[in-house]
């Protein structure tokens, strides 16, 4: 029983070669009908060219002399007629035909015994020509295209002598060779057919085991792939397609590390709520003191969450509201709310100036960011640095801190949801959301984020994007 991937296969193949084999199957048809049309309408000009040629041979014959005497006929019709002829050989389907005072001379045989001198009517009509006549004939041996031409004694009609071609045999050679090519024509088809259907279905393979390899891909198992061979179109396709599952095998496995790690680091949180709630008694210090730090885990609850949500708008294309910014005001704006943020020796390292595209909401989302990464890695009175510049056809802004820094093995992972530095005078009380949420701004502008942390010499982290016009795409994060 056929699968109903073979159907589909064997449906479109055959839609295909289908459709070639009657357009090939027309363009033959028509090409033997133009062929047969044209060889016909060429015999018609040989058959006539012949008939005028008889003609002139007659007429100059009639002009001259008696090749055997040298004399001059002198109106002699039948010495004409004789050495005529004697000395011509009719064609193919010809037929010579004489008339003289009225009555058949001489003749040669028609093809398939058709006798023309007995044909009385038309005989007393060719007899009583005075001009020449070239006409058709309808007869049981097919057509016939005939040429009289009297010959004059006297200014009466002595003579008329009559060539005539029948043209069926002639015209049955054209047809046979017609069919011939038309059977020849139609094995090639039936050949060719059969070879492009056994090509098609290689060629088709890749589309087949497309199709069966899609079919058996679950959420749970993204590990097939398609071989790939060669360099054409359905090479591209399985190329392309296993391309796609690789991103979607990555975007997987990402969701699921997400969603382990939003689960792991909301059931902290959740477990002390309940276990306070539990054990809290009836003294009212101990009622306050459970309160308290319940208020504080349902709200570290709701900033992951809503670092989460900002995570996940990230996807979205209605993420970034580019406009025009003055960037020395932004980078005011964001030096005045950083320095509020902690007791620390705050530092405007430069302010550029210009009106840039961005948005600025995002923009001062990501800074602040880095600034409380900045200050949750620092002392009290520790020197923390801000700063903004365009150089390079690129807008740059930094913050920059005088810790530890971060060892050179966590540069890459601390960028991760939910990574936390494993360095600093203390573990960072977030949920390690911040600087996922700052590249994911960065790349929202096109841009990009940079860390220099020379060993013991603090962390400098530095976002940059195109100092261009408004950003006509956004990458995704």
């Amino acid at each position: 029983m056929m699968t109903r991937s073979g159907r589909s296969q064997l449906g479109f193949r055959g839609r295909v070669l289908g459709f070639s084999a009657g357009l090939l199957l027309t363009a033959t048809s028509v090409g033997l009908v133009v062929q047969r049309a044209v060889l016909l309408q060429r015999l018609d000009r040989e058959v006539t060219a012949s008939l005028e040629q008889e003609r002139l041979e007659m007429e100059t014959l009639a002009a001259g002399r008696d090749p055997a005497t040298g004399q001059p006929f002198a109106g002699d019709v039948r010495a004409i007629f004789d050495t005529f002829l004697r000395r011509n050989v009719p064609g193919e389907g010809e037929v010579y035909l004489t008339l003289v005072d009225g009555a058949v001379y001489l003749t040669t045989t028609a093809p398939g015994g058709i006798r023309l001198d007995q044909d009385t009517q038309l005989m007393q009509r060719w007899a009583s020509l005075a001009t020449g006549e070239a006409g058709s004939l309808r007869t049981s041996a097919g057509p016939v295209e005939y040429l009289a031409v009297p010959l004059q004694r006297q200014n009466q009609t002595a003579g008329v002598f009559v060539v005539a071609n029948f043209l069926q045999d002639e015209r049955k050679e054209i047809d046979d060779s017609i069919r011939v090519e038309a059977v020849i024509g139609v094995g090639v088809l039936l050949l060719a057919v059969g070879v492009a259907w056994v090509i098609a279905g290689r060629l088709l393979r890749p589309v087949r085991q497309l199709t069966d390899t899609a079919r058996a891909i679950t959420e749970t198992d993204l590990s097939r792939r398609i071989p790939v061979e060669g360099g054409d179109e359905i090479a591209e396709l399985a190329r392309t397609f296993n391309e796609m599952l690789d991103r979607l095998a990555a975007a997987f496995a990402a969701q699921r590390a997400f969603v382990d790690d939003a689960g792991h680091e909301l059931r902290t949180p959740i477990t002390v709520v309940r276990g306070h709630l539990e054990l809290m008694g009836s003294d009212p210090q101990d009622r306050a003191e459970t309160v308290a730090l319940v208020t504080d885990e349902l709200d570290r609850m709701a900033r992951i969450v809503a670092d989460l949500l900002v995570l996940a708008k990230a996807e979205q294309p209605d993420f970034m509201q580019v406009e025009p910014v003055e960037l020395s005001e932004l980078t005011a704006e964001l030096f005045a709310k950083a320095r509020v943020l902690g007791d620390r020796a705050w530092r405007l390292d430069a302010c550029a100036t210009g009106t840039v595209h961005a948005d600025q909401h995002r923009v001062t989302q990501a800074v602040l960011n880095l600034v409380r990464n900045a200050v949750e890695h620092t002392t009290q009175g520790a020197e923390i640095g801000l700063g903004s510049d365009r150089r390079d056809g690129e807008v740059r802004l930094w913050v920059r801190d005088t810790g530890v820094g971060v060892a050179p093995a966590e540069r890459e992972r601390i960028f991760e949801r939910f990574a936390r530095g494993r360095q600093g005078a203390r573990r960072s009380e977030g949920a390690g959301l911040g600087l996922s949420i700052v590249r994911a701004i960065s790349n929202g502008h096109r841009g990009r984020v940079d860390l220099d942390s020379p060993p013991g010499a603090g962390a400098t982290f530095t976002i940059m994007f195109p100092d261009t016009g408004p950003l006509a795409e956004r990458t995704a994060p």
